[in-house]
């Protein structure tokens, strides 16, 4: 009896279970048809009696009759094949209606794009904004939740983190690009715990930070007395990743001497002390980086060509800044956030400081943040706050409007002189700055934005996707 009741027990279980269910769906599933085929048949079934039916009323056309029995019959054909296609077409739609019916109801969906009736669209447009829109919004979660160490979530940022991803979990030899400040430490380390080796060591070097006659002790180590004060056998950082990664930051100022003994480390795998004759081994994994750019110091010769090609497995170029200006407010969030004094910043300084174009990236603008947030009276950031020099050349965006052409006319170059700008070029680069102002003013609400520009909401978005501007970056941000 304890052995049936369990035995009814564990056939319970396994049904409740998702192997179970698996198999009761599994089961029902085998009756199931793909829509790629019922749906033509069905059409299909109606082409033929429809024909069958044209077919017998031409014929008593033909002989001078006409059926009562055949009219309705040819009459009720008609009937089921609209009903048929009005009931797939409802199957199909119905639940993309409740899809969108429940993303109405959710804040972080823009009423512009869930709203057929403001767009003035048909509904099959409508259901692919929304789907869109739910891509794009999933693949900010997805690049918040794999990289929060990295604020950024504007599509060129994307496309950098699924590059990080492929060659994360790989072996191969990485070297990051980028400017001074764009977060090369930090995508290395993203790399590193993406990769296979995440509990293994991870040992960061920059190579500009040591004194080169204590680059190499520091890279390969060194045995007692191979230089004046080494008083002790020291275990280098090679030694210290073994198994593991080691970033070489700033690898570009690396002495061409110390390159060559690198070169060895990376094809080898193997190296010696300073002072020693032991052949050390050992398996490490590298990641190098650089703001300098490389192939031209290979041409001068001050590169290593060799180094160069063996690093240069998986380059990563890191973005500038002003190439992603969209991340701008998410990242003075960020900073206010964390910074030293509780404050918040002004819609007009927001734009002066969008409009700035950051030589020195996000490490600058991090400095900036929180040297305003703690000269902000009464904890707001306004123009008067920001340093002369970002206020000068960001502030030709606040007066954009009132003197477009002044702004907009020429390109003042370094060698050319000045230089004319097409007028397509002058217009685009209008449009697209009247439109970031305008989603600034209103907070990101782009029905608010559209009535300040004058224009309908559907021509703002179609204007919105062309220069790939990001309303949600700009929400409540007032």
């Amino acid at each position: 009896m304890v052995t049936h009741n369990r035995k009814n027990a564990e056939q319970t279980a396994n049904d409740s279970s998702p192997l179970g269910l698996k198999t009761i769906l599994g089961s029902q599933s085998r009756y199931n048809l793909s829509l790629y085929i019922l749906v033509p048949f069905i059409f299909s079934g109606m082409s033929v009696l429809t024909g069958i039916i044209a077919f017998q009323l031409s014929k008593y056309l033909r002989d001078g009759k006409v059926s009562w029995e055949i009219t309705i019959l040819f009459m009720i054909i008609i009937m089921l094949t609209f009903l048929c296609g009005f009931l797939i077409t409802w199957l199909l739609l119905k639940p993309m209606q409740n899809f969108v019916k429940e993303a109405k109801k959710m804040p972080i969906f823009d009423k512009a794009i869930t709203e057929g009736k403001s767009h003035k669209i048909n509904e099959l447009e409508r259901f692919n904004l929304v789907f869109q829109e739910v891509t794009n919004l999933l693949s900010k979660v997805e690049a918040k939740q794999l990289f929060p160490l990295i604020i950024g979530q504007s599509k060129v940022m994307r496309g950098l983190f699924s590059q990080i991803l492929k060659i994360a979990p790989t072996e191969s030899t990485c070297l990051i690009m980028g400017e001074s400040g764009t977060g090369k430490e930090l995508v290395a380390t993203s790399i590193y715990e993406h990769s296979l080796r995440k509990n293994k060591p991870f040992i960061k070097l920059n190579c500009v930070a040591i004194p080169d006659g204590l680059l190499e002790s520091e890279l390969f180590g060194h045995e007692k007395g191979a230089f004046t004060g080494a008083t002790a056998r020291k275990i280098g950082k090679f030694e210290q990743a073994d198994g593991g990664t080691i970033l070489l930051d700033e690898i570009g100022d690396m002495p061409l001497e110390t390159q060559a003994k690198l070169l060895r480390v990376l094809q080898e795998k193997e190296f010696e002390r300073v002072g020693g004759t032991k052949t050390i081994k050992v398996d490490v994994r590298f990641i190098a980086a650089s703001n300098r750019d490389l192939p031209s110091m290979v041409e001068t010769g001050q590169f290593r060509e060799d180094l160069y090609y063996r690093l240069n497995v998986f380059t990563l170029v890191l973005p500038p800044l002003s190439d992603r200006r969209e991340d701008i407010p998410t990242l003075i969030e960020y900073f206010l956030e964390h910074g030293p004094k509780e404050a918040r910043i002004s819609s007009k300084a927001l734009q002066i400081l969008m409009n700035y174009s950051w030589p020195g990236n996000v490490r600058e603008l991090r400095n900036t943040v929180e040297r305003l947030a703690v000269m902000a009276d009464n904890g707001i950031i306004e123009p008067a706050n920001v340093p002369a020099n970002i206020l000068a050349s960001g502030i030709s965006a606040v007066t954009l409007e009132e003197s477009p052409t002044e702004e907009l006319a020429h390109v003042v170059t370094e060698d050319k002189g000045e230089e004319r700008v097409s007028i397509d070029d002058q217009l685009r680069s209008l449009e697209k700055k009247m439109i970031i102002d305008a989603l600034i003013t209103t907070g990101g609400v782009q029905s608010k934005a559209a009535e300040l520009l004058g224009i309908k909401e559907r021509s703002l978005w179609h204007r919105i996707k062309k220069y790939e501007v990001n309303p949600q970056a700009y929400k409540a941000r007032k």
